[in-house]
């Protein structure tokens, strides 16, 4: 191309072609400082303004001395001495975690027959039937006893026959391929619609998950997915209290979104909702309530947070998996006079989870994500068009799944119906209730309740006693309570064989409360070993390789 000189296009040709570096240079030195100013502003000062937002001034520094110390310790454990130290205490730990499950400590002097290896031969049905009874044998818990938090959702012996008869029919059928199994499609369909119904959205959409987390986590990729088709966010961000479930934290983990945790009211232990408003930036995807939270029970204020959602048109997901088939049933079993609407009769809630195999007495396995519409649920399925194997549409996490859990999840809401969850809501949350006035009146100088419970659990802490030590009494006693942190505390999640014991819990509770005031070191258990070197500053790090090395001696 032939360029006249002296014209305006050949000054600007010889200078994009270096023809005059000094100027070419001068460009480039401006060019790269524009960039640097608009990666600082956009990375470190809007980002860190964001931080401090959320975080608080005090929070911000708090967090920034964690990380400082957290450096710190991470460097002296990685000494010799240090290590050399920490991996004998492991190593002690490793063999008392291994003699916890070894044979020779099982109870009833069990024995059983070691299988590491695929047998050459098949073993007959009457060898079988042998070894499930010994399995049965080293069980340390009698769950029908009543003495376990949560955990078991025990229907009756009625209930588990139907889930039995109900998944004996369905044994190979797998919802991937609906077209073969159109009797489990059918069944997942009305399972999702019971639930929509029941939380007050008959219109909305949803589907079935393999449990609580998994439904958590198809909520937050929902968004995630949602957020960057409507709005282009690339660099998601959401917003929980410190009281929402952990599984909130594997999705940001899983994900990549960056999570803000936000402290609740420390008297009510509700989400803060003027504290996670300020939170809120053009990152922000979604926010999370509870209905209730795990730890202490608390009902976050759903009415007040569907409000903030809808304002910055971003998610509310309410996490009900724990409330499951108490939290619809509280009005029908007449409790409901003190909670507050909590599912999608808030217009801003988008989004709710609910675990069928808690209080619905469902087989394990069982969890249902809803959304307020159809279109929001599109954002959670993974549709591969053009695989080898051809097209793979896929509406959660799992491909295959277990067929045979969701006829019988089917099965036991049909068997029984809303009179039946009623009932079983009145048994479980007046024994809630019970526990949490004995120990605000019988307890009141020694024990005190988090917050205010409403529902199936209830926390509670001591201002005088080491809870965890109380906890460990209690064990001694065939009792299983949850410790949390945060502050210290037990809770005691109610189920149908628990809401028949809570005299029994309380007697037990008195005794060893007694005790312990006679001997304030009368307990040096699990609970107080784990939970004490938590409350250390090396606390953390050692719990979590403690727990890592538990979870590797349960694959030996």
């Amino acid at each position: 191309m032939k360029v006249q000189t002296g014209t305006r296009l050949d000054q600007a040709w010889t200078f994009v072609t270096n023809d005059k570096p000094d100027n070419w240079g001068q460009l480039q030195g401006v060019i790269f400082w524009i960039l640097l100013a608009t990666w600082t502003y956009s990375n470190i000062i809007v980002r860190s303004w964001r931080h401090v937002r959320a975080k608080g001034i005090v929070g911000t520094f708090r967090g920034m001395y964690k990380a400082v110390e957290g450096f710190a310790i991470k460097l002296i454990l990685s000494l010799p001495s240090s290590k050399r130290k920490l991996n004998q205490e492991m190593g002690d730990l490793r063999t008392k975690f291994r003699k916890s499950i070894d044979p020779a400590h099982y109870p009833n002097g069990v024995k059983l027959r070691s299988g590491r290896e695929l047998p050459k031969h098949g073993r007959s049905l009457e060898w079988l039937q042998e070894e499930w009874r010994g399995l049965k044998g080293i069980e340390k818990t009698d769950v029908d006893e009543g003495k376990v938090s949560g955990t078991v959702y025990h229907g009756g012996e009625d209930v588990n026959q139907v889930i039995s008869e109900a998944m004996s029919q369905f044994l190979l059928a797998n919802p991937l391929h609906s077209s073969v199994f159109p009797a489990i499609r059918k069944m997942e369909s009305e399972i999702v619609s019971m639930c929509l119904s029941l939380f007050n959205h008959p219109d909305g959409a949803g589907t079935t998950t393999s449990g609580g987390t998994e439904s958590i986590l198809m909520a937050v990729k929902t968004y995630r997915d949602w957020a960057k088709a409507t709005k282009g966010i690339t660099h998601p961000e959401m917003i929980v209290p410190e009281s929402a479930h952990a599984a909130f934290w594997k999705a940001a983990h899983y994900l990549g979104i960056k999570i803000h945790s936000i402290p609740v009211n420390k008297k009510s232990r509700k989400a803060d909702v003027a504290w996670m408003g300020r939170a809120i930036n053009p990152n922000t995807i979604m926010i999370v309530g509870s209905a209730p939270n795990f730890p202490d029970g608390a009902i976050d204020p759903i009415p007040a947070l569907a409000r903030l959602a809808k304002r910055h048109n971003i998610g509310l997901h309410v996490d009900s998996c724990l409330g499951s088939f108490i939290m619809p049933f509280l009005d029908r079993a007449g409790f409901g006079e003190e909670v507050e609407p909590f599912d999608f009769r808030n217009e801003g809630v988008t989004s709710m989870s609910c675990d069928i195999h808690k209080y619905a007495f469902c087989p394990k396995g069982a969890s249902v994500i809803m959304y307020r519409s159809a279109e929001l649920r599109r954002y959670q399925y993974f549709i591969m068009a053009d695989w080898a194997g051809g097209l793979y549409p896929s509406p959660s996490m799992a491909g295959s799944r277990p067929g045979m859990i969701l006829a019988g999840a089917w099965a036991v809401m049909n068997y029984i119906g809303t009179d039946g969850y009623t009932e079983s809501c009145r048994q479980i949350v007046s024994a809630a209730r019970h526990l949490k006035s004995a120990i605000q009146t019988r307890f009141a100088s020694d024990l005190y309740v988090l917050g205010d419970p409403l529902a199936s659990v209830v926390a509670f802490g001591s201002h005088k006693l080491s809870i965890y030590a109380l906890a460990d009494m209690m064990t001694e006693r065939g009792w299983h309570l949850n410790a949390l942190a945060n502050p210290p505390a037990v809770h005691m999640a109610f189920t149908l064989p628990t809401s028949k014991t809570v005299d029994r819990l309380l007697d037990d509770l008195e005794y060893c409360v007694a005790q312990l005031k006679k001997e304030p070191k009368g307990s040096s258990g699990d609970m107080v070993a784990l939970y004490g070197i938590g409350q250390t500053s090396v606390g953390p790090h050692v719990v979590e390789e403690l727990a890592k090395t538990y979870i590797d001696v349960l694959y030996e």
